[in-house]
């Protein structure tokens, strides 16, 4: 099975766990004109991998590489995007629907999206054993 993989250095080590600083870049980030281009765009992100054998065998400044599957990258995709998408449009046509105002459609419609985010904030340790990196050896 094929795996996401992204390039990093080891940022700390504390516990059983190993946060990694990768740079997520754009697929035009790569271009020879990136550097001239305003739509090239990379991002640093930092990852945190929980495994007592990676915590023991790596120090900060250590270059690794981490990766994910796809199926959780789609998982994490329709848990960002796709789920907060369906219920904004979902609350706007109905708010739309029975009273009529748009603007307070709009509001509502934003405003669903909090406890949403509140929720997927409570479950966060929860999916963070769904959603882990691993370091390949």
């Amino acid at each position: 099975m094929s795996r996401i993989s992204h390039e990093g250095i080891v940022e700390e080590v504390r516990g059983e766990s190993v946060r990694v600083r990768i740079v997520q870049t754009s697929a035009c980030a790569a271009c020879k004109v990136a550097g001239h281009c305003s739509a090239a765009e990379s991002k640093e992100k930092v990852v945190e991998v929980v495994d007592r054998r990676a915590a023991a065998a790596y120090a900060p400044g250590d270059a690794v590489v981490v990766s994910i599957t796809p199926s959780t990258g789609r998982r994490a995709v329709v848990l960002a995007f796709i789920v907060p998408f369906v219920i904004l449009v979902a609350v706007l046509a109905v708010t739309l629907w029975v009273t009529g105002d748009e603007g307070l459609a709009a509001i509502i419609a934003l405003a669903s999206l909090v406890p949403y985010y509140f929720l997927l904030h409570s479950m966060e340790h929860r999916l963070a054993r769904k959603f882990s990196f691993v370091i390949n050896q």
